[in-house]
């Protein structure tokens, strides 16, 4: 334990910022200066300080005003950025256009996402048929008057009389389900809460969920560790305390499930994980009263997703026994071994991410050098043809149905914002449902794909966007982000706010990470526990090649990551301090010895492993982007956190800073940019997003001597 003592912040000082188009060398930021406390912990031996622990409790008055004080030194400074305001009405003229999402089918209604523009929250509608009237059906910016409440997962019952929604409110996790009648819009009674990492899953007039028992009140809802998932039936009408427990694990306090049902509704599935890869399936006969579940797979060594079921036979996309995933088809009342599945779609050279039904045809989706393939095969595994693509794209949200010929899809690019098509299985024809118009002239620029060395000889992939003519001189500001881990990947998307960058002359690069899952499981393994050292060296190598081909120079390069994209560039700066000029670690996981203490950080010990181990411990100190930290001169840095992130939380960012303004050579500026009722990222109003691009670009611009 550690001894309180006062003050607390001794000092908070802003020294003279030039306002000039470039700042002076000699211009130096003066910090808060943060209590140090005699915390000590001792690893197998190694003590391990921890003078910041503290700013873990988020909710104390001390840390408020902590908060404030680094608060206003990096807002002072960004208010001395000239073209700051610029920047921002900028990327609000870019971003101000209607965004229509890809429609899914219910009965004869459709439903779709829909933002005017800059709508803090888009908004969700229902038409009949596709020639119908579109009207709201749901608009969350009524819901909260700053666009805090923002509207998570939801599923329309099977005859679409009911809708089921998550509102997530100030970026939490934490949410509640309530229910809405399609027809007249009106809102139900139905109110349930602490739900949190759920499916709503339809039954009848009722519908399966996931959450936890309440959790204690005192100020660490947000921070607690979250035990004992449990999943439940709620039927329309009834109190929350009326619902059904339909299955808990009384001896596991850290597994999470999930329930989903068919689409004939006769089966329940359940899924469970007590990390983020790997999950066990068991499968529940609802035709028979009292039926108990069918453990299909006990364990947690693959993936297994299942997509249709025809009686007792299901189809099953899974990575067992295929690192790149396969369709099987196992008939779960016989539990047969795994050599006894039918193979339906065989692993191939190429990512298998997903299938869809459509019209009794099978759609499948690969991944290829991380863009995107669709092929449609016969419901044995017969492939017909392919979907022809045009470019470098990635496809998002194939949505169809097994007894229709229509699908929709969302089609990606880094050039230009999403366009929605409509496919016709049965001519194989596709025509655009939807395209946006913005004020960015896509044709302007254009992406390439490049393979380069990492350092252990390895090829990595990398996309690079820039505008057409780019002069190779080694002169051009360029953004590299990168995220490496848990099985996720970054191909092709459009983001509004690095079109700003882009038409500044700006490149824009994007390397796939091994820890990834750009080439299946065994990519993904390449860079998690004791190999994680495998996702910087191939990140700095991306740095390398971009400056070696003369795209940029490290004095005109900015890095930045997100969530284990934060603890990416947390890591690099401890290694390659000398690699950027800009770094911009964003709602990162920082502290690799304590991650695993905090809500559902336990989980990610698939990708870190943790520090109660020795073996662990031994390869998470070496990286630890915390406790790496060196009295040299690091890049000019903008950590970036919200105070009601319980997925990362922010003592994370808190820790971080601290130690680095402590111990910061030079004169770049190493500031933590602390948003207000907000989470992790998902939900973030328009505003906020826009508020927060505006200081990270104006952050960048100003640094890597861009003139706006």
């Amino acid at each position: 334990m550690y001894k309180k003592l006062t003050p607390m912040i001794l000092l908070s000082v802003f020294a003279a910022c030039n306002s000039g188009e470039k700042k002076e060398e000699s211009s130096k930021l003066i910090y808060p200066v943060t209590k140090k406390t005699d915390t000590i912990d001792t690893y197998f031996g190694t003590k391990i300080a921890d003078p910041y622990r503290w700013l873990e409790d988020d909710k104390s008055a001390e840390t408020g005003e902590w908060v404030k004080a680094e608060n206003k030194v990096t807002f002072d400074y960004l208010s001395k950025i000239p073209f700051r305001e610029k920047i921002k009405e900028r990327l609000t003229k870019i971003w101000n256009f209607e965004k229509v999402s890809t429609p899914f089918k219910k009965k004869n209604y459709y439903f779709f996402y829909k933002n005017d523009g800059i709508q803090n929250q888009s908004v969700l509608y229902v038409q009949e048929g596709l020639t119908g009237t579109p009207k709201v059906l749901l608009d969350p910016n009524t819901l909260a008057a700053d666009g805090t409440a923002s509207l998570g997962g939801l599923a329309v019952s099977k005859d679409a009389k009911y809708l089921a929604y998550n509102i997530n409110r100030a970026g939490s996790d934490w949410s509640e389900i309530f229910v809405l009648d399609i027809v007249s819009g009106k809102k139900l009674n139905d109110e349930i809460k602490w739900v949190k990492f759920s499916d709503i899953a339809w039954k009848g007039d009722g519908f399966y969920y996931s959450a936890y028992d309440a959790p204690k009140k005192g100020g660490s809802e947000l921070s607690n560790k979250n035990e004992y998932h449990k999943v439940f039936f709620h039927k329309v009408g009834d109190e929350q305390a009326k619902d059904v427990l339909v299955y808990e694990d009384k001896t596991h306090p850290l597994r999470n499930f999930s329930a989903t049902t068919t689409d004939d509704q006769k089966l329940l599935l359940l899924y469970g994980s007590e990390s983020t890869s790997g999950t066990t399936l068991a499968v529940k006969d609802l035709t028979k009263p009292n039926s108990e579940f069918y453990w299909v797979v006990d364990n947690f060594e693959n993936n297994y997703t299942v997509i249709h079921n025809e009686g007792n036979k299901i189809l099953v996309l899974t990575d067992k026994g295929a690192p790149k995933y396969q369709l099987l088809q196992i008939d779960f009342t016989q539990k047969p071994e795994y050599s006894k599945w039918e193979k339906v779609i065989p692993e191939s050279n190429d990512l298998l991410e997903s299938v869809s039904l459509c019209n009794g045809k099978l759609v499948a989706k690969y991944l290829k050098d991380v863009t995107t393939r669709l092929f449609v095969f016969d419901m044995n595994g017969k492939k017909e043809h392919e979907i022809q693509l045009p470019g470098i794209c990635k496809v998002e949200g194939f949505d169809s149905d097994k007894d229709d010929s229509l699908a929709f899809f969302s089609y990606n690019t880094f050039t230009a914002p999403p366009i929605i098509y409509k496919y016709n299985i049965t001519n194989n024809q596709m025509t655009i449902w939807f395209k946006p118009k913005i004020d960015f002239n896509s044709d302007d620029y254009e992406t390439k794909q490049i393979f380069y060395p990492s350092k252990d000889g390895t090829m990595i992939p990398m996309f690079i966007t820039y505008k057409k003519g780019l002069i190779l001189d080694g002169n051009n500001p360029c953004f590299l982000f990168g995220y490496g881990g848990f099985n996720s990947y970054y191909s092709p998307e459009f983001r509004m706010d690095r079109a700003l960058f882009l038409e500044n002359g700006g490149v824009y690069a994007i390397p796939g990470l091994r820890g990834g899952g750009d080439y299946g499981e065994d990519w993904h393994k390449a860079g998690i526990k004791c190999e994680k050292q495998n996702v910087f060296d191939d990140f700095i190598a991306a740095a390398e090649y971009l400056i070696k081909e003369k795209y940029t120079s490290s004095s005109k390069l900015a890095i930045h990551g997100r969530s284990n994209g934060g603890l990416l560039i947390g890591a690099i700066m401890t290694q390659r301090p000398d690699l950027a000029k800009v770094a911009i670690p964003t709602v990162g996981v920082l502290d690799m010895l304590r991650y695993h203490k905090f809500t559902i950080g336990w989980a990610w010990a698939s990708d870190y492993g943790t520090s109660d181990s020795l073996i662990y411990f031994n390869c998470l100190i070496k990286y630890s982007p915390l406790h790496n930290i060196k009295e040299v001169e690091y890049p000019a840095t903008l950590v970036t956190t919200g105070d009601h992130d319980d997925r990362v939380v922010p003592a994370h960012s808190f820790k971080f800073i601290a130690t680095l303004q402590e111990k910061q050579k030079g004169n770049n500026p190493v500031l933590v940019r602390i948003d207000t009722n907000a989470g992790h990222g998902a939900g973030k109003p328009t505003s906020k997003q826009i508020e927060e691009y505006a200081d990270i670009w104006s952050f960048v611009f100003y640094n890597l001597g861009m003139n706006y």
